[in-house]
């Protein structure tokens, strides 16, 4: 009996995770609550309180369960290709076209969040720059393999570049998410294009 409640216990906590997850992806972090969560499950916000704890564990197992699907559908299957310009080339299609399995841009709970969250939730605010700068610096890395492997131009500045493609993001997310332009897969495919152009070289 004490193991079938164990599970039942569980599958709750996953299906509230889930819930939260589709709320957050869909309506942003800021509209996550335990009466939003217990709403969508139809269950009580005391039922959901008593499995998560409070609105910011619950808030924290929303990014455990966004981190884990960015890594498992952009950063592994980007790993696979050749270091260099492919990897990177992988990294941003992925980055960008993920995005439509789920009807909003992969990365864009980052950057939604930067204008969502309260200053007085700094835990939560310093978890959300953690992640920022791990990918950041992730795409600096990448850049600078392709620079070692010749695909970009030596005088290339990876802090610059990475400059330039998360504007390129932010303006993909305002017109994905705002405008809900059809085109903007397209547009933000040919803006990177567009913008490594002048640092490819004949390799690359």
């Amino acid at each position: 009996m004490t193991r079938k409640r164990s599970e039942k216990s569980e599958q709750t906590l996953a299906a509230i995770v889930a819930a939260g997850f589709d709320i957050a992806r869909k309506q942003g972090l800021q509209s996550v609550s335990l009466t939003s969560v217990a709403k969508d499950l139809g269950i009580s916000k005391g039922g959901v309180a008593l499995r998560v704890g409070s609105i910011d564990a619950l808030k924290n197992m929303v990014l455990d369960e966004y981190e884990a699907y960015f890594k498992r559908t952009v950063f592994e299957p980007a790993m696979e290709a050749p270091p260099g310009l492919p990897r990177l080339d992988m990294l941003m299609r992925l980055w960008i076209r993920g995005g439509a399995d789920m009807h909003v841009l992969l990365g864009s709970m980052y950057g939604h969040c930067t204008f969502e969250v309260d200053p007085i939730h700094l835990p939560l605010r310093e978890r959300l720059v953690k992640g920022f700068v791990l990918w950041q610096k992730t795409l600096e890395r990448t850049i600078r393999q392709a620079m070692q492997h010749q695909h970009l131009r030596a005088d290339t500045d990876p802090e610059q570049l990475v400059f330039e493609i998360f504007g390129l993001m932010m303006s993909f997310m305002y017109a994905q998410r705002l405008s809900k332009s059809e085109h903007s897969f397209e547009r933000a495919e040919s803006a990177y294009t567009r913008l490594l152009w002048p640092y490819r070289t004949t390799v690359g």
